[in-house]
């Protein structure tokens, strides 16, 4: 599975990444972080853009600030378009404790948790974690 970084993450995908490395997750699951800049997106895309990308590259959007403001704001697109075959988008519940290796720790877990069962999830919308 693929997860489309936003910008606002970029410096953590390399942290999960260790993590799932070190816990022996990436043996069984194929996990892959790109951020905007390797897929091409510009830092300001539009929430619309972004999502729309993530669907027809069945990614899964890690994020911590799309906000719900506006018709193209993640959320109202979420809910304009959001299908049962929709990756859902994941989104880390409070962005200051990633400084936390604890927090950090159990948001990696939740995002294995829901790779194993990604079927449950299709269609979710957004989900938060830890």
């Amino acid at each position: 599975m693929t997860f489309l970084v936003d910008y606002n993450l970029d410096g953590y995908a390399l942290t999960f990444l260790g993590l799932l490395t070190k816990q022996g997750w990436l043996e069984f699951l194929p996990i892959r972080f790109l951020t905007f800049a390797e897929v091409g997106l510009p830092v300001d895309a539009s929430d619309r853009t972004v999502w729309r990308y993530a669907q027809a590259n069945q990614m899964m959007i890690l994020t911590a600030n799309r906000n719900m403001k506006g018709k193209d704001s993640l959320e109202q697109v979420i809910r304009a378009e959001n299908s049962a075959d929709s990756f859902p988008v994941v989104t880390i519940g409070d962005l200051s404790r990633l400084d936390e290796f604890d927090y950090r720790e159990q948001c990696v877990e939740r995002l294995v948790e829901i790779l194993l069962e990604i079927e449950n999830y299709m269609g979710a919308g957004r989900l938060f974690i830890p």
